[in-house]
C-alpha cells in the first residue's frame, strides 16, 4: 500500500474513532436528551469505517450515507464481518440532523442496540 492511501485510510478512521469519542462523552455525561447527536454521531462511525474498509480494499464508491449500500459493498469482500443491519442508523445519519425530527425514545433500548453495532465496527 502506498502512503498516500495508506493517510487516506488513517484520516478515514481518524475521523471514526472522534465520532466514537463524541458518543462515549455524551453516554457517560447520563444526558438523556443527547439521544439525536448521539445517533448521528453512531450513523457518522459506522459509515466512515465501512468506507475506510472499502478503500483499503480498492473499491471505489460514490458519495453516500447509505449505510446498507456500504455494507453490501463490503460485504462482496468479507460477507462474515458484516452481517449486521444498519438500517436504522442509516436513518439516524439524516433524521437526526434536523429538529423536525427530534426525539426522545421512551426507554434507550434501541440507541444501545445501535451502539453495540458501532462497537461490533470499532
Amino acid at each position: 500500500m502506498n502512503k498516500a492511501k495508506s493517510e487516506y485510510i488513517k484520516n478515514w478512521l481518524f475521523r471514526a474513532n472522534e465520532d466514537i469519542a463524541v458518543i462515549t462523552s455524551l453516554v457517560d455525561s447520563g444526558t438523556e436528551y443527547y439521544t439525536s447527536t448521539i445517533c448521528f454521531h453512531a450513523q457518522q462511525a459506522v459509515e466512515k469505517f465501512l468506507k475506510a474498509f472499502l478503500i483499503f480494499h480498492d473499491i471505489d464508491f460514490p458519495k453516500t450515507h447509505d449505510l446498507d449500500f456500504l455494507l453490501l459493498e463490503c460485504q462482496k469482500i468479507y460477507k462474515e464481518a458484516f452481517e449486521n443491519d444498519l438500517k436504522s442508523l442509516t436513518d439516524f445519519g439524516v433524521s437526526a440532523r434536523y429538529p423536525d425530527d427530534f426525539y426522545i425514545p421512551d426507554v434507550l433500548k434501541r440507541l444501545k442496540e445501535n451502539f453495540v453495532i458501532v462497537a461490533l465496527y470499532v
